[in-house]
């Protein structure tokens, strides 16, 4: 519902549905949010537009004579500097050289049916319920300078995006203009997802302050130091109380996010494209468009907030072709060969993963050039017919012929120094003004500001996708980008341009973005590609981390994760299988690991596990997802949908003769009666070594003939576990059996 009053001098707006509301003021020519939250009647502004501040001391008015009209003093829904608020101003205007007060008084609204997306930048796809409300202010300085807010409440968020447009006879230069500004009040803790390679998505936690905290990106992309979303907790709330805030951004690029309390009691949130180096020109009848900000609530503590936020995500932003569509279980192709590899190899592994249950069998890197290592070949698509002699179409048709799909990898925004592409176009790479361009990872990025340059990837990467029938795309990024500023915020335009181009046209491709992990991982590329790879390091213990901070902004099916090796190429450590998997499963499950060498036991579990995770697998990808009780140091998620509720307790660290241990499951019906089954760990032979010498009648040699054998066939089951129970009991907490905890109180 979209409702409009007038009183007096003041217009307010009421645009609400049940689960979310958004309540605004025009006075003085400003927007003011009055409220944004709880689903309020929509008479209730009468009460919450009552004029309580004023300014006093130091401040200025911006209506001279009228106390009400200290700006410092009002929650507003967008502010510029000049006007005596002096916040941090989501706009910064240069004319004719000089610094303006970019002073924008409301003039109108309205109430479009119909969204109008901008042909280049991602955006939010509307539902039927969507409300739409649009504000339209005029600058007073320079006429035909006009300014729209747009606010579009979703179901369970709001979207809002800031749009300038040059109607006068001279062009203006913007230095910085952000989609969202929203003064809030509470207390609040800011949490962040931070990090970098291999540890990606953090999350950190410091107190809403009168010092400003920044969420910024300076690398290029959305990055992997600093996610663009980020959440606002009201003191005191918990995964399942309190109330929470959760913002993002559709944009894969530099971005840039504050929040700083007022003195009057006030959080001001500004969400947007850095500012950083930033001077765009805005010729006579141009627009600037921003990339659309996200806000979401909930006063059911931090689950609540993510089931609004995945369900926004889910509905509004995958694409369609994608949304509540299982994904299949990958095979992929790197840690088994890297880039030594032949056709006849990657069909030995194809169909030991077909065995085991695989669906998709990706090919990642070294099929294209002269890509023997990762020093040349990025840049050509011509394919390696000493590798592939049937070309990717003959590979594509052996591997259909096996039941499986075929997925292929690229890395189209990157060039080697050592390739025909660069040879033929030194000019294409991207290059910061006045030096040269710096190498990471061998490569250099090509320049997609360039229109040849964005050609040349759409028709070469089309053509390949066209002829092998690929229904799978890892599109890879593995290094920073070397610019800033306008030209940075043009390349993702750019790349925008290209993805529209190739995948528009191909919604039967499961396109999983990547860059070096989650180095580009956005609501901006989630709008081409259904899921991204979560990060480099598939160490299940780090994953932990890794996941649960991406859980807090991005659903399941979105987030990419394998089951590799161990000991983890990351970090040594050696996990079980049954560990690896539990923690893949919450996610687009895939394998990553050499086939080759699997023992039959190995292989067996294995199968189970995916066949397994196949008869569950729209919970875990779709299911509503939250975070359990758990004993210090460890961690508990849970996946609900329909009939069916799975858990998984993780621990970090193995403690001997550990305390008995209970499991709480949210949201289930108290009086009803529940079976829980638990899954159990599978404990190979020849991790015991010696240890075996205490339970076996005879004394075996650890590294022996007998052992190895026993390893390869046999094993041992390790925390099964069978109840019946209410709902209220799951919910107060039951105790599982123990874990390992010594050879002797287990029976082995």
């Amino acid at each position: 519902m979209i409702k409009h009053v007038e009183k007096e001098s003041e217009q307010f707006f009421y645009i609400g549905n049940e689960r979310l509301s958004c309540i605004l003021k025009i006075a003085f020519g400003k927007a003011q949010l009055l409220h944004l939250g709880a689903p309020l009647g929509e008479d209730d502004f009468a009460a919450l537009g009552c004029e309580t501040l004023f300014g006093w001391g130091t401040d200025v008015l911006y209506k001279e004579g009228d106390s009400r009209s200290c700006l410092d003093a009002l929650p507003l829904a967008w502010s510029e500097r000049g006007s005596g608020d002096y916040r941090e101003s989501p706009i910064e205007l240069l004319y004719e050289g000089e610094d303006i007060c970019p002073d924008f008084v409301y003039s109108s609204f309205a109430v479009p049916e119909h969204e109008e997306p901008d042909a280049v930048l991602p955006h939010a796809r509307g539902e039927q319920e969507t409300l739409r409300l649009v504000f339209t202010s005029k600058n007073r300085l320079l006429e035909g300078l006009t300014l729209e807010l747009r606010f579009s409440l979703f179901e369970t968020a709001l979207v809002r995006q800031a749009v300038l447009m040059n109607g006068s006879d001279k062009p203006l230069r913007v230095t910085k203009l952000m989609s969202a500004c929203a003064d809030l009040h509470g207390r609040f803790t800011v949490s962040t997802f931070d990090g970098g390679w291999i540890r990606e998505t953090h999350r950190h936690t410091v107190p809403a302050a009168q010092a400003r905290v920044v969420n910024e990106s300076a690398n290029g992309f959305s990055s992997n130091r600093h996610n663009p979303g980020f959440l606002l907790s009201e003191t005191g709330a918990t995964d399942d109380a309190g109330t929470v805030y959760g913002f993002n951004l559709l944009w894969s690029g530099n971005h840039r996010s504050t929040v700083q309390r007022s003195a009057q009691g006030f959080t001001r949130v500004l969400q947007g494209i850095s500012p950083e180096g930033l001077c765009l020109e805005l010729l006579p009848g141009g627009r600037l468009e921003t990339p659309e900000a996200v806000a979401a609530w909930s006063d059911r503590g931090l689950n609540g907030l993510m089931e609004n936020m995945h369900r926004f995500v889910n509905r509004a932003v995958i694409p369609p072709a994608w949304q509540s569509r299982e994904r299949p279980v990958l095979y992929n192709s790197w840690e088994g060969c890297m880039f030594k590899f032949s056709e006849g190899k990657l069909l030995s592994l194809a169909k030991k993963a077909k065995k085991l249950g695989c669906e998709l069998f990706v090919l990642d890197d070294g099929w294209f050039g002269a890509r023997d290592s990762d020093t040349a070949g990025l840049g050509d698509y011509s394919v390696n017919r000493r590798k592939l002699p049937n070309g990717l179409d003959g590979l594509s048709k052996k591997l259909r012929a096996l039941g499986m799909q075929f997925g292929l990898w690229f890395e189209p925004e990157a060039v080697n120094p050592d390739s025909e592409c660069y040879r033929r176009h030194p000019d294409w790479v991207l290059t910061p003004p006045g030096t040269d361009a710096f190498q990471g990872r061998n490569e250099l990025l090509l320049d997609l500001t360039k229109s040849e340059v964005r050609d040349y990837i759409v028709e070469n990467v089309s053509a390949i996708l066209d002829r092998a029938d690929v229904r799978y795309v890892k599109w890879d990024m593995n290094r920073h980008s070397p610019v800033s500023g306008n030209k940075a915020y043009a390349y993702i335009l750019g790349l925008y341009e290209v993805l529209h181009r190739i995948f528009d046209a191909r919604p039967q491709i499961l396109l999983e973005a990547c860059a070096s992990g989650g180095n580009r991982f956005d609501l901006g590329m989630l709008c081409f590609a259904p899921q991204i790879w979560g990060s480099d390091d598939t160490d299940p213990i780090e994953r932990l981390d890794i996941q649960d901070g991406l859980f807090c902004l991005y659903p399941q099916s979105a987030v990419g994760a394998h089951i590799s090796a161990a000991p983890h190429s990351m970090t040594l450590r050696a996990t079980p299988l049954s560990t690896r998997a539990n923690a893949a499963f919450f996610g687009a499950f895939g394998v990553e690991f050499d086939l080759d060498g699997m023992k039959p036991v190995e292989a067996a579990e294995l199968k189970e596990t995916i066949d397994w995770y196949k008869q569950h697998r729209k919970t875990f990808q779709f299911g509503r997802f939250s975070r359990n009780r758990a004993e210090e140091g460890a961690v508990c998620w849970q996946v609900s949908s329909g009939e069916e509720t799975l858990c998984a307790l993780f621990h970090r660290l193995v403690p001997a003769g550990p305390e008995i241990e209970w499991l709480s499951v949210n949201g289930l019906e108290p009086d009803r009666l529940y079976r829980v089954e638990a899954r159990p760990q599978l404990l190979r032979v020849a991790p015991f070594g010696n240890l075996l010498k205490h339970i076996t009648p005879i004394e075996l040699d650890a590294e022996g003939m007998v052992v190895r054998l026993a390893d390869r066939h046999y094993t041992m089951r390790d925390g099964g576990f069978s109840a019946e129970c209410s709902g209220a009991a799951l919910r107060s907490g039951i105790p599982l059996a123990k874990r390992f905890s010594g050879t002797i109180s287990n029976g082995f």
